[in-house]
């Protein structure tokens, strides 16, 4: 498969995928707009679904933006480029994340640079 087909075909599962999370997102939005009560007791069941909600709202918002950044690329010629070395990001990368920006050493270079500058948490007794 050309380079060009395999791009195609991203493409429209990325297109696919991002019509499913809309429809969740609408799902879930709609959901969050029902009421709450007023006086809620502790532990509340209807609290913690609605904060989960709000929890997976902000996951498939961000995945949005990752899939509409890979559309971006596609449209660019530039899918399946990593963004840091400019080397072609592996096949079985782009099946598992199709809107993967970074090859896997990248990837495994950032997180590990991320690690190393995050703060230690410290614990106040």
């Amino acid at each position: 498969m050309s380079q060009q087909e395999s791009a195609i075909k991203e493409q429209n599962r990325l297109i696919q995928e991002r019509a499913q999370i809309e429809e969740e997102l609408g799902n879930l939005r709609e959901l969050m707009q029902a009421e709450v009560d007023v006086e809620p007791d502790e532990g509340d069941a209807e609290i913690f679904e609605r904060e989960k909600n709000a929890a997976l709202i902000a996951v498939l918002e961000r995945k949005l933006q990752d899939i509409d950044s890979a559309l971006r690329s596609i449209e660019k010629g530039q899918y399946g480029i990593c963004e840091r070395c400019g080397r072609p990001i592996e096949a079985a990368r782009l099946e598992v994340k199709p809107d993967a920006t970074l090859c896997v050493s990248c990837q495994q270079e950032v997180e590990r640079l991320a690690r190393r500058n995050r703060p230690a948490r410290q614990i106040e007794w």
